[in-house]
């Protein structure tokens, strides 16, 4: 399965902030110790010791998330599972915060270091809807991890924009461009680009849209159009206007340009 928070693999400082805050609050509960295994089985040297660390600190406390998030990625032999798995994580969350936190919370919530389990899996719950056809589902599910944390420290505004457009809500995705206007990742210039498209086909705002976009990464289109393969393995990190990015952009967008009727074929004329 796919890893649902690539933005969240440094987890040593994560495990350094969690030791802290455990000194500061004395106790440590069955959930702190749990996430200690946790902060181990992330750096296991194999995945089977990885998954038996993740059961090892369920076994301590059923409410630790990142325990179920681990086994939805590595263990799961199915799409069915790994949702069951990251259902169950995201329920643990829910109880190993408390609905106060919630209600206190709401719009910094990545800022609580306890958030973070939950956060993450919710998110991979969302990806997987998305990948079974529970479509409406999934992007209700990043909404509201928008509302939580508007920051969106997450990248959640990345899988979210391209689901908006593939699945023809085309308001709500122009809500997400301004919530994040600001933004100037190939993710938000080449959606306004195929947004500017759907209204008004080949026009010259769409065209003057497109080359701006392409001042801002040339390589977008070579992999939306085919003419460049992608890669067998997504890369882990990126810079703005580099391959990697146009890589991640194209594995993540292509369907709502193939939703968009004579979008791919437009671009094609428009960058030979």
């Amino acid at each position: 399965m796919r890893r649902p928070d690539p933005m969240s693999k440094n987890k040593s400082k994560e495990r350094l902030l969690s030791d802290l805050s455990g000194m500061f609050r004395g106790r440590r509960s069955a959930v702190d110790e749990a996430q200690e295994i946790m902060y181990e089985a992330w750096e296991a040297p194999t995945r089977q010791r990885a998954i038996a660390l993740a059961r090892k600190a369920l076994e301590i406390s059923p409410d630790c998330a990142d325990a179920y998030i681990l086994l939805a990625e590595e263990a799961s032999k199915s799409l069915e599972e790994a949702i069951e798995l990251y259902e169950k994580g995201v329920q643990a969350g829910e109880r190993a915060l408390g609905t106060k936190r919630f209600k206190e919370y709401v719009g910094h919530f990545w800022g609580l270091l306890e958030t973070r389990p939950y956060m993450r899996a919710r998110s991979g719950l969302a990806q997987c809807l998305w990948e079974a056809g529970k479509r409406a589902e999934a992007v209700e599910h990043y909404w509201e991890l928008l509302r939580l944390n508007p920051n969106d420290n997450q990248g959640i505004r990345y899988l979210l924009m391209p689901c908006l457009i593939e699945l023809g809500r085309d308001g709500d995705a122009e809500k997400l461009l301004h919530q994040y206007k600001e933004d100037g990742s190939a993710v938000w210039i080449y959606s306004t680009v195929l947004l500017e498209f759907r209204k008004h086909g080949d026009s010259p705002t769409s065209n003057k849209l497109l080359q701006e976009a392409l001042a801002e990464n040339k390589h977008v289109p070579s992999f939306l159009l085919g003419s460049k393969k992608m890669p067998r393995n997504l890369p882990d990190y990126y810079g703005l206007g580099d391959e990697n990015e146009a890589v991640l952009y194209a594995y993540g967008s292509r369907g709502a340009w193939k939703a968009t009727p004579g979008a791919l074929e437009w671009l094609a004329t428009r960058v030979k």
